[in-house]
């Protein structure tokens, strides 16, 4: 399955544009699911249909999807309790009945990533279009998975286990039995599906669309966003500038000025993104003839002749690259692309055998390439939206001979 994600600023038409891009690709012969959480149905209103928790036909192979978080919220609430049955007994708890409970705040997101690992795993379609939220929250949450994977690796390692046949010695010593058997467990099953859903985000099938309406507060959104998902490494594809005001406007018109505006901000982007621009139709497009009249770009924009309809096209994958420079300067060169990125808004911390980056508004831990664990930070530099760290083997640790 190919994985088309949109997000960018909110109020620049990001649900539409996701609609449009899907409803083109499923008319090209595309089987495609059109997934979305947002409570409102806003999706709904673009189809001109309503959608929920079970999928619906929009026309021939276009399905559209919009998860309940509240009943996936009580679903897990309700399993966590039954496996956590005997310490809750043993503390006296009363159990809460699913419909009591409402979604915490982050549970649409939660919901989201899951629906979209089950989706891409089914492979029931050839393409799925993702309406991401507005790009901020979007980029928190495409790095939950690879996040919450650390944050457990760290409080429950893996390793530990192997003291499992010391529990109910442990446990008759404390007089209470320990429920760490299934607290691993728990961690090991939350562990196989967080790394799931990591696989499909970082999937060369998977890439991400940028919707932005042109003017200063777009561009400046363009530059925030085009950060963030560098450092977390994920693909993107185009550069889509909805709402385009018409070549024709009178010049004593009001809309001089935005058309102004948004002349500057195409020409600054063109250098730089595959930009495709979506015109103003004059009203919010609903329905499906509106969302054709967009002539939005399909999800294989410059696919080369003979492609399967709706691909989406192999984008450039972000690396992060180890130089090997130990003959001409004696060190070992990581090179991160972080397009956009400021100098007195870096920040790089190493510990142990990991490398936190923080970048403006972002901050990610990633672990060390092995060859660098053995090394000293030596140091870095910004050059052309190119981090470089260098890194100097340690005579104690780097094997002899090399």
């Amino acid at each position: 399955m190919r994985t088309l994600l949109l997000t960018g600023p909110g109020g620049t038409g990001r649900t539409t544009l996701a609609a449009a891009t899907a409803l083109a690709a499923a008319r090209q012969g595309t089987r495609t699911l059109l997934l979305g959480t947002d409570r409102d149905d806003t999706l709904g209103a673009a189809l001109g249909m309503r959608t929920g928790p079970a999928p619906a036909l929009v026309e021939p192979r276009l399905t559209v999807w919009r998860p309940d978080p509240a009943q996936g919220f009580r679903d897990g609430l309700a399993a966590l309790q039954d496996r956590a049955a005997s310490a809750l007994d043993l503390l006296g708890a009363a159990r809460l009945d699913p419909e009591e409970l409402t979604p915490l705040p982050g549970a649409d997101d939660l919901a989201l990533l899951r629906a979209l690992r089950e989706a891409a795993l089914a492979e029931a379609h050839d393409l799925l279009v993702v309406d991401l939220p507005a790009a901020p929250r979007a980029l928190a949450l495409l790095a939950a998975p690879e996040e919450l994977r650390r944050c457990l690796r760290r409080l429950l390692p893996p390793e530990r286990q192997a003291a499992r046949a010391l529990r109910p010695v442990l446990g008759r010593l404390a007089g209470v039995p320990l429920p760490t058997g299934a607290l691993y467990e728990t961690a090991a099953r939350w562990e196989l599906e967080l790394a799931a859903t990591e696989a499909v985000l970082a999937d060369r099938n998977t890439v991400v669309r940028l919707v932005v309406e042109p003017g200063p507060a777009g561009a400046d959104a363009v530059r925030t966003a085009a950060l963030g998902l560098a450092l977390r490494g994920l693909r993107t594809d185009l550069l889509v500038a909805n709402r385009v005001l018409p070549e024709d406007v009178p010049a004593d018109s009001w809309l001089g000025g935005p058309l102004a505006q948004q002349r500057k901000a195409l020409a600054e982007w063109q250098g730089t993104y595959d930009v495709r621009t979506v015109p103003h139709l004059g009203r919010d497009p609903r329905g499906t003839d509106d969302l054709a009249a967009l002539g939005a770009p399909g999800a294989a924009p410059g696919a080369a002749p003979g492609a399967v309809p709706g691909a989406v096209p192999d984008a450039a994958p972000v690396e992060w690259t180890v130089t090997d420079r130990l003959a001409e300067d004696g060190v070992l060169v990581w090179s991160i692309p972080l397009p956009g990125a400021v100098r007195e808004e870096l920040d790089l911390v190493r510990r142990g055998d990991e490398l936190a980056v923080a970048a403006g508004p972002f901050r990610r831990t990633v672990p060390l390439p092995s060859a660098l664990r053995r090394c000293t930070v030596d140091g870095a530099a910004l050059r052309e939206d190119t981090l470089t760290v260098r890194f100097t083997p340690d005579p104690g640790l780097w094997p002899r001979g090399r």
